[in-house]
């Protein structure tokens, strides 16, 4: 059932003082990014599939889906995180092959074309069969992850009836208003939100709509709302773009990671 949660631990409670951001930690020497092109539509798609070698045998499989500004170095690292956690996870594309961008208009065009849940739904479910076909990943045994823009992705999935063991998380990601009316599909997977408490670009009457109908209509999620986090929160160096109300967070980037790794923990066993 709902609930909402104000972080307000210091680093130091959680163990992670650094000044070092997360998506920095290293990994180890044994987690491999290989690079996997795909097709759909006759269009050519590049994702980035993340393992490590010195794990034998099947384990859960976790799907990546990146921000506005295209499949980066940051989405990568992210992959080769959970790598290093002990998942498969696949960096997936949504623009097309060695498509990204650093300026705001230019991603803000290209996540435009994918605002239709039917089309980002469908690149979506086709790097999950590629996921799931990788030799090292157990199909019943699939989570997903999206930031900011793949935030949004993500929730989709859930609003679209997927069944993932390992649940979705959103980190800062756009929330959009799930259909659950009549007719709708049942939602399967459990849903985990991090949320930054001061993000501009979402409102509180954004915010209030998006719990109140996952709670009226007693689905199970969590939302998690770090306050004086904005948007962006978990991307180191997000203000060299110089878009006010983007920032990078520690606090709220540590807090949410390692609440992330609790939910697959859990969700897997």
């Amino acid at each position: 059932m709902f609930k909402r949660i104000l972080f307000t631990l210091c680093l130091v409670t959680i163990g992670y003082c650094s000044t070092t951001p997360s998506s920095e930690q290293p990994v180890k020497a044994s987690v491999e990014l290989k690079a996997v092109e795909y097709k759909l539509d006759g269009k050519t798609y590049e994702g980035f599939l993340a393992t490590d070698k010195s794990i034998t045998g099947k384990r859960p499989g976790i799907l990546v889906i990146h921000e506005w500004w295209g499949l980066s170095d940051y989405t990568k690292q992210r992959a080769k995180q959970l790598a290093d956690l002990g998942y498969v996870a696949f960096a997936m594309d949504v623009y097309g092959k060695g498509v990204t961008t650093e300026d705001h208009n230019e991603a803000g065009k290209l996540s435009a074309a994918n605002r239709d849940p039917k089309v980002f739904l469908k690149k979506i479910y086709k790097a999950l069969e590629v996921l799931k076909a990788d030799p090292n990943v157990d199909p019943n045994q699939i989570g997903a992850i999206g930031y900011c823009f793949g935030g949004k992705g993500v929730l989709e999935l859930a609003f679209d009836g997927a069944n993932l063991k390992g649940g979705v998380v959103s980190f800062h990601g756009m929330l959009p208003r799930p259909n659950l009316g009549k007719g709708s599909k049942p939602i399967k997977s459990k849903i985990l939100v991090h949320h930054g408490g001061d993000d501009p670009f979402i409102s509180k009457e954004v915010v209030d709509g998006f719990t109140k109908s996952l709670t009226d209509a007693k689905v199970p999620f969590t939302f998690v709302s770090h306050p004086g986090a904005v948007h962006g929160f978990t991307r180191p160096n997000s203000e060299k773009h110089g878009i006010p109300g983007i920032a990078y967070n520690a606090k709220a980037d540590y807090s949410s990671f390692e609440s992330m790794k609790s939910f697959f923990a859990e969700n897997f066993k």
